[in-house]
């Protein structure tokens, strides 16, 4: 049965068409598992962000929603993630309402941004982020959240210069011998406890096990999956048992705000900290400059790691245009309700997928769950540990350093491993927009160089007769304007080395299935280059394009070429036996006049004929 009318508008509605019990039951459990997920990490992702922790729950339940109703993968989940938060913290910095107003504004700004990208086709410019440059990227990425987690690990006070990885760095040697030792010892031991309860996942449940080890394993797994909830609640729970007692060893999170946002449109003002305890009022022109190259680069990267991991799940049958919709209406309706920016997270997914999920309305469960949590939880939420949530932060950032493709890319592909190197080092020394951008324009430069430098053999043959002749091949299938002067120069140096000037060159076309009008043009003039130097040039295996383009730019109709190694062989020996050229009863010229295609040939077929 094809789809609806309403089903092709609403993606969505076809997971409604034979919802049974089973399915609900499947969604509900995946939905809760990934909340229990999502709570922690949107409560570490605000902090991370510089806002409130209240801000990364309100952005965790609007996307899953309208996910639901226009995503076409059950598996993703849409939620605030570490890298767009990392993003969103180098404008929270600037006080008071500003830091959620300027957040606010580029979520809903993203969205915009995004569905301009979807109703321009444009998705397909992720694909011009090649994956030495995401590698490069996302671990640089990594290791800067990482730096800047480090601060509320170790218990200490005080601002870096920067959100940059360098200050941040710096920041914390110069400030490591104030650290807090109770803060230290609660975060260190919390990533360890992590990364060890997170390995239980690996344990695996035999098919033909007892209906106990099957639940024990079931057991391990769900405790595995909410590690980081459990982390949370724990710790949460001796905080509060120590300030109880008149004690506060750690650092806490603070007073969240209880209950749901109100909708509200994106702010179009705010004020900002001035020197001296003033304020400086800034209308939606000045928040939009101070947000500048995050209006373009943070909805790139939200497109990217959704696409990606829409098809990592779904396979090749997604469309990266509806997925972009879905994306954009995420960001732009979650604006409403002071989200923060969104996209798949990859983590949450694989959860989701793990879970058992069977359609994209899992997310609205989880959005209940995060609602819920606002309703009733946030009174509690005050009591987390700050180096609880950093913990959370750097056990999921950690795996995002891909070091396991040195190895393979040193040994297969330099100029790759240097495009990661290239941009992880400039993410990390100066931004994140540069190292990103000098990555994409260093694989544009490499495609542009090989364009206008093609690799060339050249070969020293003989004709099956035994007629000699320089064979030159290109290994591309382009030939374009900026290669046509490069192949004359290397023809003629090729040339130059050889003992004796050839009688014939032949250029080898089986290859090149696409020729511009300057390469034609090139050709030409090649050809008549070495008619004087008594040189003969050949084109073998020319495909119907290029000898549509020859004749298009040939008016003598002097360029001849032939089809497979038999012609070449028939015409070298008529060339040589016919040394002024007087050939017109065995070749007709390439670009011979007619219409129909019958007439662009070279050998009459009477010559094809072995003698």
């Amino acid at each position: 049965m094809g789809l609806t009318s309403v089903e092709r508008f609403i993606p969505g509605a076809r997971w409604l068409r034979g919802y049974s019990t089973e399915f609900f039951a499947a969604d509900f459990i995946a939905g809760i598992t990934v909340g229990l997920t999502v709570l922690p990490q949107s409560l570490a992702y605000a902090t991370l962000a510089g806002l409130d922790p209240q801000y990364g729950l309100y952005s965790a339940f609007m996307g899953g929603a309208v996910y639901a109703l226009l995503g076409g993968c059950r598996e993703v989940t849409i939620g605030p993630t570490a890298l767009l938060a990392l993003m969103t913290s180098r404008h929270t910095n600037l006080g008071g309402m500003s830091g959620p107003h300027l957040a606010i504004l580029l979520c809903f700004l993203a969205g915009i941004v995004e569905f301009i990208m979807a109703l321009l086709r444009l998705g397909a410019l992720v694909d011009l982020i090649s994956l030495p440059v995401t590698i490069g990227f996302t671990s640089a990425t990594a290791l800067i959240i990482g730096a800047s987690q480090l601060k509320g690990l170790l218990g200490l006070k005080g601002s870096p210069s920067s959100s940059n990885f360098l200050p941040t760095i710096k920041f914390v040697i110069t400030k490591f011998t104030d650290l807090s030792m109770s803060d230290a010892f609660l975060g260190i031991g919390s990533i360890i406890i992590l990364l060890v309860i997170r390995k239980l996942k690996d344990i695996k449940t035999p098919e033909d096990a007892s209906k106990k080890r099957k639940i024990f394993g079931g057991t391990i797994w769900l405790i595995s999956t909410a590690r980081n909830a459990l982390l949370v609640l724990i710790t949460s729970m001796i905080a509060y048992h120590a300030q109880n007692n008149g004690h506060t060893p750690f650092i806490l999170t603070g007073k969240v705000k209880a209950g749901l946002p109100s909708f509200s449109l994106p702010p179009m003002e705010t004020d900002i900290s001035g020197p001296n305890g003033t304020t400086i009022h800034w209308d939606v022109m000045d928040m939009v400059t101070e947000l500048g190259s995050s209006i373009a680069l943070v909805p790139i990267i939200a497109v990217l790691g959704n696409v990606a991991i829409s098809k990592a799940f779904g396979g090749a049958g997604i469309d990266a245009t509806k997925e972009l919709i879905a994306l954009s209406l995420s960001n732009i309706l979650g604006s409403f309700f002071s989200s923060i920016p969104v996209t798949g997270s990859f983590s949450r997914s694989a959860v989701n997928h793990a879970s058992g999920v069977k359609t994209p309305i899992g997310g609205i469960y989880t959005g209940i769950l995060v609602i819920l949590a606002l309703s009733v939880l946030t009174p509690y939420f005050q009591y987390i540990p700050r180096a609880a949530l950093s913990a959370v932060i750097i056990s999921a950032v950690i795996f995002m350093i891909e070091y396991e493709v040195i190895k393979p890319l040193w040994r297969c592909s330099r100029r790759e491993l240097f495009t990661v190197a290239l941009t992880l080092i400039l993410s990390l020394a100066i931004g994140v927009e540069i190292g990103l951008l000098s990555g994409v324009f260093l694989d544009i430069a490499f495609v542009m160089h090989r364009t206008a430098r093609p690799i060339l053999s050249f070969e020293q043959c003989e004709s099956i007769s035994g007629v000699e002749f320089t064979m030159m091949k290109p290994r591309h299938s382009l030939l374009c304007f900026p290669a046509t002067e490069y192949i004359r120069t290397a023809l003629n140096e090729n040339i130059a080395r050889l003992e004796r000037s050839p009688s014939f060159i032949v250029i080898d076309f089986r290859n090149i299935h696409e020729l511009d009008y300057t390469a034609a043009k090139g050709i030409v003039g090649l050809k008549k280059e070495l008619a004087l130097r008594k040189i003969t040039l050949l084109l073998l295996g020319c495909d119907e394009k290029v000898k549509l383009m020859l004749k298009t730019t040939s008016k003598a109709n002097d360029v001849w070429q032939v089809k497979d190694d038999t012609e070449l062989d028939i015409l070298l020996q008529d060339v040589k036996g016919n040394p002024k050229g007087e050939l017109k009863h065995v070749i007709a010229p390439l670009l011979a006049q007619g219409d129909n295609d019958d007439d662009i040939t070279v050998i009459r077929k009477e010559s094809l004929r072995p003698e």
